[in-house]
């Protein structure tokens, strides 16, 4: 890393005047070569509304329209906890603007934490890189470098995925997912060294999974533990166009699914297959199905996140030439799995390459937008879950990689799903992250950025 790194998040209770201090002090201290840290206090929240939205020659990516400070307390993530009940979100009535938190990066494509309450940010690099930020760290830390062993040459390769098993503060484990100099996709578990809890060891890996890809694109490359505590592993089509390799709706493939895997209960295997998976002891068609599948017919699932209040799984899964959309799974209802959601039968709401199509039996979109104004390739995010802006609570926030619109999804009175852009960030939106306390993040891929997202009505 050789740019300059901002961070804000190091101490979200100090004062402004003490935060500069604190940055001036940790300037001083950074050893030569290493990421220079500067803490930037946010700007005061505005309380009149901007427009809707704002043309994306107006907004410029450092800037905040309605930046409001951190929160100091954590959301509340217990189910048995019913919360205060929110006027219904209105987009149209509330400021929204990401805030730079992090900068000089190198092509960061994901943000998360380790749920084991060290207020740790972890950012993923393609090249092969993860980074460590926190309150009691003062500076950057190396976490991960494996650069040695990723293939990042086409541009949806690399070191792609990061995910904590609910078990790490006790095993020290965590898994990735990348691909290899040949292109093929990598699950590998990763142990943390006993001599440092922010240092992991490169030489811990563990192989999970492998996966054959027979082209450079649509590698998936997300993974997520979901509230089951089993491992949830999206996977792309094999890529090319058009399904060329025809994965999306077979069954004897790992390639184009949702795959759900137990890798926690015996840390000897790679992993273990739940014997409560859908197709474990049933047919799909009178075809068998490779017990790994929780759920097919994916493009490219390239980010989702489970609701951590409801469980609810979102999926943004990329287009072909027309339409992004956003899957939903209700897990009260739906978290047996088993669903099929359409490609290449469908792109969105819409039949693919023919006039007709039966969408009986599939699991459509619940919102989808076409290739207008520049957008080509969605970037699914998080249901906010926040305590900073409770005006938030409940919104699914998802953008756009290319032209850098971000969307809210809420419910409406009836319950029904609404859909708005709210906002031309003007970022190159690779990813979405959220921290402990539920806030969440925006990753700028070409602005080598992390930018907060923050509200104000």
């Amino acid at each position: 890393m050789t740019q300059s790194t901002t961070l804000a998040m190091l101490s979200r209770s100090l004062p402004a005047g003490l935060l500069l201090g604190l940055a001036l002090v940790l300037a001083a201290c950074t050893q030569p070569g290493a990421p220079e840290v500067v803490v930037t206090p946010s700007p005061a929240p505005t309380s009149t509304p901007p427009p809707t939205e704002a043309p994306a020659t107006q907004i410029a990516p450092a800037e905040s329209p309605a930046a409001l400070p951190p929160a100091t307390t954590p959301a509340t993530t217990s189910a048995t906890v019913t919360p205060t009940p929110q006027p219904v979100f209105d987009p149209d009535r509330i400021a929204i603007g990401p805030q730079k938190v992090i900068s000089g990066l190198t092509q960061p494509v994901f943000l998360t934490h380790a749920g084991d309450g060290s207020q740790r940010l972890f950012v993923v690099e393609r090249p092969g890189r993860i980074w460590l930020f926190g309150p009691e760290l003062g500076s950057p830390t190396l976490f991960l470098d494996i650069r040695e062993r990723v293939g990042s040459r086409a541009p949806e390769q690399g070191l792609l995925g990061l995910a904590f098993p609910p078990n790490f503060s006790q095993t020290g484990h965590f898994f990735v997912n990348y691909t290899d100099r040949q292109g093929d996709t990598h699950i590998a578990r990763f142990t943390v060294s006993r001599a440092d809890p922010n240092q992991a060891d490169p030489a811990s890996e563990f192989p999970v999974l492998g996966l054959d890809q027979p082209a450079a694109n649509h590698n998936g490359g997300m993974l997520a533990f979901g509230p089951d505590g089993m491992l949830y592993v999206g996977t792309g089509d094999g890529g090319a166009a058009n399904d060329k390799f025809g994965n999306g709706q077979n069954p004897a493939t790992l390639l184009g699914k949702m795959l759900r895997l137990d890798v926690t209960s015996d840390p000897r295997q790679p992993y273990t297959v739940p014997a409560d998976n859908p197709w474990v002891t049933a047919t799909w068609n009178g075809q068998e199905v490779r017990d790994e599948i929780w759920a097919l017919g994916l493009r490219n699932p390239w980010r989702y996140s489970f609701d951590r209040r409801t469980g609810d799984l979102w999926i943004g899964d990329v287009g072909q030439t027309a339409w992004e959309e956003i899957d939903y799974v209700n897990w009260a209802s739906q978290s047996r799995g088993g669903l099929n959601f359409g490609w290449p039968i469908m792109e969105g709401n819409h039949c693919f390459q023919r006039a007709d199509c039966d969408p009986s039996g599939l699991a459509l979109p619940v919102a989808e937008y076409g290739h207008q104004e520049g957008n080509c390739s969605v970037t699914g995010g998080y249901v906010y879950r926040g305590a900073a802006y409770p005006v938030l609570d409940g919104v699914y926030f998802y953008g756009d990689f290319c032209s850098g619109f971000l969307w809210a999804l809420w419910r409406d009175e009836t319950g029904a799903f609404q859909s708005q852009r709210v906002l031309a960030t003007g970022l190159s939106i690779s990813s979405f992250g959220e921290d402990e306390q539920g806030e969440l993040y925006l990753l700028d891929y070409g602005g080598g950025a992390v930018y907060q997202l923050q509200a104000a009505r």
